[in-house]
């Protein structure tokens, strides 16, 4: 199986989400960042996993992205491409998909959804829900457990093509 697993991370939560995934799909998954990865490089994946943060309630636009100041600790990514934009120009495929995001736990609305509905647009099948994965604030860190559980999720996603 061809998995690829593409992230937009600010804080590096969803990252780190992303690499957990990958373990747990196995050795042979790549992870990659929106800014490593080019859209037709996903096109001929058996599965393609993507996920990013919560920001306004659904996936991070140019706008949402406007609002974040840069400094802090940690300072957030803001060159990282959106992985909305990524989604928009990702041509048709043929595979499954599945769909995560980075959220507060009270936190309503989903970019996991959107992320979801633009892959399914794309050719690419929903193989489960789309998840979720909670951080303890705005910039993380991820709560305890949560890498554990992604990695789960990622053997479940492999078990599932099996």
């Amino acid at each position: 199986m061809k998995a690829v697993v593409v992230y937009e991370s600010l804080w590096g939560n969803t990252a780190a989400v992303a690499r957990a995934i990958a373990e747990g799909l196995g050795p042979d998954a790549r992870v990659l960042s929106t800014a490593e990865i080019r859209p037709d490089e996903a096109t001929d994946a058996d599965l393609i996993v993507a996920g990013a943060p919560v920001q306004g309630f659904t996936l991070p636009s140019e706008r949402m992205r406007a609002g974040i100041r840069p400094g802090g600790h940690p300072a957030p990514d803001l060159a990282i491409p959106l992985l909305r934009s990524w989604l928009g120009a990702l041509p048709a495929g043929h595979g499954r998909s599945a769909a995560f995001d980075t959220k507060f736990r009270w936190s309503p609305g989903s970019a996991a959804s959107v992320i979801s509905n633009h892959l399914e647009m794309a050719g690419f099948a929903p193989t489960t829900k789309p998840e979720h994965f909670l951080v303890t604030g705005q910039t993380g860190p991820l709560r305890n457990g949560e890498l554990e559980r992604a990695r789960r999720w990622g053997a479940e996603l492999r078990r599932s093509f099996a």
